[in-house]
């Protein structure tokens, strides 16, 4: 993906179709080779320009023994059967000669339209490709990389610069397919023809090629800068419809309007000045052109009128024919200024696809059949990035079938520390053993089917309730799902909605209410019935009567399970086993409910002040 090369090299995934799309177009190019050679001379002969042949010369591949082929042709046509020219035999040569244009350029644009059919799904395919490889990449990246990157951008890596990749690279296949081919088989002829004007012309094109490189590379730079500010406006859009309530409640519109209209202008700058520097292609690569053809004709001219070796007529084809090269030059001249364009946006589309997966699956991963013994935390620490330690030196044991509450201040690493049970991220130190296995050693989609996970904020999809509590599992029965429900107390609400359990519930599950979206994400997690449940304080944002039926529901989920739950209410987890509580990192107290009052210590003063509140 760093090189136009990479991203042409996912064409090896279609290569009958490249195959086809190159055949197409190199007969696509022999027939409009053939069109523009043979009609100047032919009338030529038809005219009386050029002299009759009356013996048939060998027939090779050689373009000039072609050409005087076709003139024995055409003057057989001509000729009578006493060898003298006659009006019938000239308008049978000049039937001859329609039809013979008719047929080459309907050949040429057949093979053309051919090239161009088979290439649309070559094109297309590809792009595809590298969506599906963008979106594999980033759910199996780990969470603490989208802690370092904004949303924004790698939406707009997902989608803008996808979008300038299949607009800008790709659309430049069909050229890189077609053209070259047309320079070298129109600059073959011409070498036949002149070698000596042809070495004159191949002189000035490598010039043309140095001027239009340097633009091209000046719009390399100004498309970056394009697309790196498309990421900051998609991020400024995402936090604003995030944060609608807050602003309207803040009467922060004008503010918001005014810090978008910022940006929004900074995006359109940096994409005017890149529009411009792509609008100088045309221009630059026609007056270059054009400076090209007239000298070759200056040179080509004076050759002629000097008695050399390039007769008139001659000249006149040759001039028809460098005048054909002028477009494709052109238009490679234009794919480049795209190419440089869009590999802007390859660039920034690898710094996704070349993200290091520091949760990666070892080869040799072993499989946890069943979950029979203990969860044991040893000696784990862990920083982010940053460096900052978030856990320090951790020993925490969990008997299967036990239920530990984790507690503790804001940013204590209590999140944290669950989060290393799943691997959504490694410990920097120590190790999170499952019956003696460490979890690194274990495949990650096996470790996780033995996981239940229901968070604060009950994260749902633009879907339909049943496609919800059946997330990730397939072909499941209807009537598992309401019985899902029934346990997580969720079956009466859902039977009341207009389609059911095939209601669609919004983006987030915004067609429901707090406590609505909580019981469906429990469902989710009694349907996958797993041995061990992680809950992150999945009441704290209820009122009082959905956190009651959501605590019903919870119980009803933990019957049986090994749990973890993270705490911020410490009246819910009085029933707990063992509660944990954590400070800066580090355990700082460990026991059940009376215990740890009877302590007199952290635990007790922070229930104190829950119960005063």
């Amino acid at each position: 993906m760093h090189s136009y090369w990479g991203i042409v090299g996912l064409l090896r995934n279609y290569k009958g179709l490249v195959f086809v799309v190159v055949l197409m177009n190199i007969l696509s190019v022999i027939f409009s080779l053939f069109s523009l050679t043979m009609v100047v001379p032919l009338l030529g002969v038809l005219f009386g320009i050029q002299p009759i042949v009356t013996e048939m010369p060998p027939v090779t591949l050689n373009p000039n023994n072609l050409i005087d082929l076709f003139y024995y042709e055409v003057s057989q046509l001509i000729l009578d059967e006493t060898g003298q020219i006659t009006l019938d035999g000239q308008m049978k040569a000049l039937v001859f000669i329609c039809v013979f244009v008719v047929v080459t350029f309907f050949l040429k644009n057949m093979f053309r339209y051919l090239a161009l059919f088979f290439s649309a799904p070559l094109k297309n395919g590809v792009v595809r490709d590298i969506r599906n490889q963008i979106y594999h990449k980033v759910v199996n990246l780990p969470l603490a990389y989208f802690s370092e990157e904004k949303k924004g951008d790698v939406i707009a890596k997902m989608t803008s610069d996808v979008q300038e990749v299949e607009s800008s690279i790709m659309s430049s296949v069909e050229v890189v397919f077609k053209e070259p081919f047309t320079i070298i088989f129109f600059l073959g002829t011409l070498i036949v023809w002149s070698p000596e004007l042809t070495m004159f012309v191949l002189i000035l094109l490598p010039v043309t090629g140095l001027l239009i490189g340097r633009v091209g590379k000046s719009l390399k730079r100004s498309s970056k800068k394009v697309q790196k500010q498309m990421g900051v406006l998609v991020s400024a859009m995402i936090e604003t419809l995030s944060g609608l309530r807050i602003i309207k409640a803040f009467n922060a519109i004008d503010t918001s309007y005014e810090k978008f209209q910022r940006i929004n202008e900074e995006y359109k700058n940096q994409k005017v000045r890149m529009i411009r520097k792509q609008h100088l292609a045309s221009p630059l690569s026609e007056v270059l052109g054009t400076l090209v053809m007239v000298t070759v004709i200056y040179y080509g001219g004076s050759l002629v009128l000097g008695g050399g070796d390039l007769k008139a007529d001659l000249f006149i084809g040759y001039i028809v024919v460098f005048s054909q090269l002028i477009q494709p030059s052109k238009a490679l001249t234009s794919s480049i200024y795209m190419i440089q364009k869009g590999m802007a946006a390859a660039e920034r589309i690898s710094t996704v696809l070349d993200a290091e997966e520091t949760i990666s699956e070892k080869p040799n991963a072993v499989t946890l059949e069943k979950f029979e013994k203990q969860i044991e935390f040893k000696d784990v620490s862990f920083s982010y990035d940053n460096g900052m330690e978030v856990l320090s030196n951790v020993n925490l044991t969990i008997k299967r079938g036990k239920t530990v509450a984790i507690v503790g201040p804001s940013g204590a690493g209590k999140t944290t520390l669950v989060d290393l049970v799943p691997r959504f991220y490694d410990p920097c130190e120590g190790a999170v053993l499952i019956d003696g296995i460490d979890t690194r050693d274990m495949k990650a989609w096996d470790l996780r089917a033995k996981l239940g996970i229901v968070t604060q904020e009950a994260i749902l999809f633009n879907d339909t309730v049943y496609n919800n509590i059946a997330f990730g599992l397939k072909d499941v029965p209807e009537s598992e799902v309401m019985n899902a429900a029934k346990v997580a107390n969720a079956h009466d609400f859902i039977v009341q909605m207009d389609k059911g359990y095939h209601t669609s519930i919004g983006e987030d599950g915004s067609k429901l209410s707090g406590g609505q979206r909580q019981r469906i994400s429990i469902a989710r997690a009694i349907l996958h019935n797993p041995p061990i449940l992680i809950l992150d304080e999945a009441t704290s944002a209820l009122d009082a009567e959905s956190e009651k039926l959501v605590q019903d529901a919870l119980f009803k989920l933990m019957e049986n399970r090994t749990s973890l739950i993270i705490a911020h209410r410490l009246s819910t987890i009085q029933y707990a086993d063992e509660i944990i509580v954590i400070d800066q990192g580090k355990i700082i107290e460990r026991g059940n409910h009376m215990g740890l009052i009877a302590h007199n210590g952290v635990y007790k003063k922070l229930y104190e002040m829950q119960a005063f509140v």
